[in-house]
């Protein structure tokens, strides 16, 4: 029997549009051809459609995967290159032997500086290439997407992370894949349709454990059950930092039935997420508030969350509110992380226990609390690499359960450790402190530069969390970033929804 083959293709990043950087093609990660297939193992999404592929006996025709961490607007070029290489490929399978089927693994929130739909582009440009007016298309997204109709239009089975943290991502991956095979066995051909509710909720309203999150994955998933004609029902978080006009909450199905079920799932969607609207909006402490708290504690770890310093949101990662905090509150046994590639080179030569003033974070924001000037202890220096403890983390299934932070230095501040690393890294997992020799159990109090993703490993050894308000460039204050392109009527952003 003559094996199927399948196209795969890959883009991740999310992109905040409020922060001045421009994000190059120096700092992706770029995977072409062999290299896609050797990521078979890694925990990746990427790795559960190779895990499909290999039961399907299908032939995977790799071109070319683009992945980087969450930050500024994209350079165009890399949009360009990326696109250039993968319809080069598509056309050359299309001619040497031909193709059943297209797989994307997406983040699906990208922003270049020309283009505000990147992956809608990307469909439609697939789908311009002779010869793919009827293949099957079909691919994962983030959670934290920004979903659009040209998505939609032109794909037929894109499968959306249901949870936050985003431990299932890898799954849904499979689930995608699984339902491409789906649609070759059966000679079916689902479309897709989509909505674009008018509300926008910052990430930490947006976990799936809480509601409103909660009740509108479950009534997805009721959807699914109920109706049999309805292969895929997504729920779209939203990205709160990307000013695009289809930025928020959004739905989107995949069906062989009519449009009008597909209208009525969306409809029924829509109604209960306006509903909810006002739960999607967090409560944060004020930092001190909480810290005179923690202080009056026996027992830890205390996680103190900051939002605004979201890492895996797009921010720099650097900001030193929480730092000053523990040193203002005297408190001790505390750790953060900070990225700063200088003051990490600054101690390429210090010995363990040398003290020297350093000048750390807040460079990456002006926002923020700015650089702290220190008395430091050197403890230890290490290149920053280190292998996830969690293969279900959401590191894990966008880079794989192996992660660099670059150069990396500890050192002790008044009784407070710091992490100082070269790259940014969103705190998804323990073994980024651990393989730096400090054990999270241990510690009273961590700073964690996250929002909702870190709850996966946190969640488990932590005694008490305060999610805080800091100013930064990843606030849950949304109503004060300054949209320019968003769609008009957006809860909270100017109120004047339906009820």
């Amino acid at each position: 029997m003559t094996k199927r083959r399948i196209l795969f293709a890959g883009l991740f990043h999310e992109t905040h549009t409020f922060v001045e950087e421009v994000t190059g093609l120096s700092d992706f990660t770029i995977y072409r051809s062999e290299d896609i297939l050797r990521r078979r193992g890694d925990g990746s999404t990427t790795d559960g459609f190779l895990e499909v592929a290999e039961v399907e006996n299908w032939e995977v025709v790799p071109t070319c995967e683009y992945a980087a961490l969450p930050s500024g607007t994209v350079d165009h070029i890399v949009l360009e290159q990326f696109c250039n290489e993968v319809e080069e490929g598509l056309r050359k399978a299309l001619s040497e032997g031909g193709l059943d089927g297209i797989w994307l693994g997406l983040h699906g929130a990208m922003v270049t500086t020309e283009c505000e739909d990147p992956e809608g582009e990307l469909l439609a440009r697939l789908r311009g290439v002779k010869g793919t007016e009827s293949l099957p298309v079909f691919g994962v997204f983030d959670l934290h997407a920004t979903f659009t109709a040209k998505m939609a239009q032109h794909a037929n089975g894109l499968v959306a992370y249901c949870k936050n943290p985003h431990s299932d991502a890898r799954e849904c991956a499979m689930r995608s894949a699984q339902l491409l095979a789906r649609a070759l066995k059966e000679e079916a051909m689902p479309r897709m349709y989509a909505r674009n509710a008018p509300i926008m909720w910052p990430p930490p309203g947006t976990g799936t454990a809480d509601r409103p999150m909660r009740d509108l994955e479950a009534l997805a998933r009721q959807i699914e059950a109920e109706s049999p004609d309805i292969w895929i029902v997504n729920v779209v978080a939203g990205y709160s930092f990307s000013d695009v006009p289809d930025a928020g909450v959004a739905f989107s199905v995949a069906t062989v039935g009519d449009q009008d079920g597909a209208r009525a799932a969306l409809n029924s969607l829509e109604a209960l997420a306006i509903s909810l609207r006002d739960l999607g909006i967090p409560h944060e402490w004020d930092l001190d508030t909480a810290l005179a708290e923690i202080a009056t504690r026996e027992d830890g770890p205390c996680i103190v969350v900051e939002p605004a310093d979201n890492i895996g949101g797009g921010a720099p990662g650097d900001d030193t509110a929480v730092l000053r905090g523990f040193l203002r509150h005297g408190l001790r046994n505390c750790a953060v992380a900070i990225a700063d590639a200088a003051a990490v080179q600054t101690l390429a030569d210090a010995e363990p226990g040398e003290k020297r003033r350093l000048s750390i974070g807040g460079k990456g924001s002006s926002l923020g609390a700015g650089p702290l000037d220190v008395e430091a202890e050197f403890v230890s220096r290490s290149d920053g690499h280190f292998t996830l403890e969690d293969r279900h983390s959401h590191l894990a299934a966008s880079r794989g359960i192996h992660f660099s932070m670059g150069p990396s230095a500890v050192i002790r501040v008044e009784g407070v450790t710091v992490l100082l690393s070269s790259r940014k890294t969103p705190p998804f997992d323990l073994a980024q402190f651990r393989s730096q020799g400090i054990v999270p159990e241990n510690l009273f109090a961590i700073g964690v530069k996250a929002a909702v993703a870190h709850r996966k490993a946190y969640d488990p050894i932590m005694k008490a969390s305060y999610t805080v308000r800091t100013a930064g460039p990843c606030t849950s204050a949304i109503t004060t970033l300054d949209y320019r392109r968003l769609r008009e009527s957006v809860f909270p952003i100017n109120d004047r929804n339906p009820q």
